[in-house]
């Protein structure tokens, strides 16, 4: 009683105290600092993993994008005659071989055999694909009357049936693209998509779950950082006066700083250290919500495709004059709605975008504008395509038709209007054009796609 009688009157020692705190300062600080420690080791390990989980991402990305440039090359050979696709197609499938270089890597990346060695097999089945493809491109070479020996030895060395040697130049043209679109062919490429992507789920799912693990580590990590870090500042504020010239001024500084929404330097006392990573942490925080927030801007929230926002951009910064644009109407979608109701009018809007997603090249850009309306910027694409838009409207119109797969969502077709860019050309005028076009196939029975030539539609 005494003694708190004397602190009453005369206070406590600011010596003793500044002491005394000092002394839990010190303690404290050599835990913060331990603990920092390991969170900087859990820091690097954890940038690590997301690394790698980034350079598979990318691994996964080439495969399949190389395994689609593929198909599309020869597609286009098939459809055109151009011989520079075909060379594309070699020059990806003999030099740059971003498929088994983007294997390689998964290898290097994970030991899960089973899922290693069924990635191995749908890459061989790629590779026997590629037989039929060698063989398109030989009927191809034959229906245009084309020197088969300025051609690679894969090619040269195909021998073609009895049956398609009595085809005539035409007819061998047009078992060259029936070839490239038959079900047999695409069954095969569904089975090696579907295989890479068995493959690719699990080694995703043993990131995910090195990454969980470590986050988890980091969450414990930093509260105890947390715990300590409020001991300090309580220390801090008693010592003000020891503290202004590491601490004041820097605080200072950083509050200029955060006035103005920049990034706070690491200079100061560790506490101050401290709280400018924290405000930089949230500070990258706030920037990747910005980013995602630009994402919700340009993107429909209900099928992931772009909104009219990003259309707009698209068409305004995009080489329109070497692509194509196609407007897309589903049809009588107005009675699916009536019938149905919103709902199922929804799955259905769903369902069209993911056809359409999944129907055109990853480059392409394919949006909803509103409603049952829908468009798809195809870039570097000209006339000579023509044959190849049609032939992506018919897989588009039969998987629009089949209900198989969920019989609550109705069966419905669209109708397609195509205008091909030109020199000069603004983007306004192609929209026109291709808008057009949508009126004639409605106008002549929908389901169907018409195209925009010389100022006349054809189908």
């Amino acid at each position: 009683m005494k003694g708190s009688s004397v602190i009453s009157k005369r206070g406590i020692s600011l010596r003793k105290l500044n002491i005394i705190m000092l002394i839990i300062a010190v303690v404290t600080s050599a835990a913060l600092i331990f603990a920092m420690n390991r969170t900087n080791n859990l820091y690097k390990e954890t940038h690590t993993i997301t690394q790698d989980l980034l350079q598979w991402r990318q691994d996964s990305y080439n495969m399949k994008l190389a395994s689609d440039y593929l198909t599309e090359e020869i597609r286009c050979f098939a459809v055109t005659g151009n011989k520079d696709y075909l060379d594309n197609y070699f020059d990806e499938a003999k030099e740059k071989k971003r498929r088994e270089k983007a294997l390689d890597s998964l290898k290097g990346f994970h030991r899960d055999s089973a899922a290693i060695r069924k990635l191995e097999m749908g890459m061989t089945e790629s590779l026997n694909l590629m037989k039929i493809e060698y063989y398109s491109a030989r009927l191809t070479i034959e229906g245009y009357g084309m020197n088969v020996n300025d051609f690679p030895e894969e090619i040269r060395s195909v021998s073609l049936s009895e049956k398609d040697l009595s085809l005539s130049a035409n007819d061998k043209k047009n078992e060259a693209v029936s070839i490239l679109f038959d079900h047999s062919y695409l069954t095969s490429k569904q089975r090696i998509n579907e295989d890479m992507n068995d493959c690719l789920d699990k080694l995703e799912q043993d990131v995910y779950v090195m990454q969980n693990e470590m986050a988890s580590k980091l969450s414990q990590q930093v509260f105890i950082e947390h715990i300590l870090t409020f001991l300090l500042i309580g220390i801090m504020m008693g010592i003000v006066l020891f503290t202004r010239i590491l601490v004041f001024n820097p605080l200072r500084n950083c509050v200029e700083l955060i006035r103005k929404e920049e990034e706070i330097p690491l200079s100061g006392a560790y506490e101050v250290r401290f709280l400018a990573k924290n405000y930089n942490l949230m500070y990258y925080t706030a920037k990747e919500t910005e980013n995602k927030l630009n994402y919700d801007v340009n993107h429909d929230p209900m099928t992931g495709l772009f909104n009219r926002r990003g259309y707009d951009f698209f068409l305004n910064n995009v080489d329109m004059e070497t692509s194509a644009l196609l407007i897309i109407d589903l049809d009588h979608f107005k009675e699916v709605n009536d019938h149905y109701g919103h709902d199922v009018g929804d799955k259905v809007i769903k369902k069209a975008a993911g056809i359409l997603l999944a129907s055109f090249r990853s480059q392409d850009y394919v949006c909803r504008l509103g409603g049952d309306e829908f468009a798809v910027i195809m870039i570097r694409s000209d006339s000579s395509m023509k044959d190849l838009v049609c032939r992506k409207v018919e897989l588009i119109l039969k998987k629009l038709n089949d209900n198989s797969a969920d019989e609550s969502i109705p069966a419905i077709s669209c109708s397609v209007g195509c205008a091909f860019g030109r020199v000069g050309l603004k983007a306004q005028d192609l929209f026109k054009r291709a808008d057009s076009a949508l009126y004639e196939s409605k106008e002549s029975g929908r389901g169907k796609v018409s195209f925009y030539t010389n100022n006349t539609k054809s189908q």
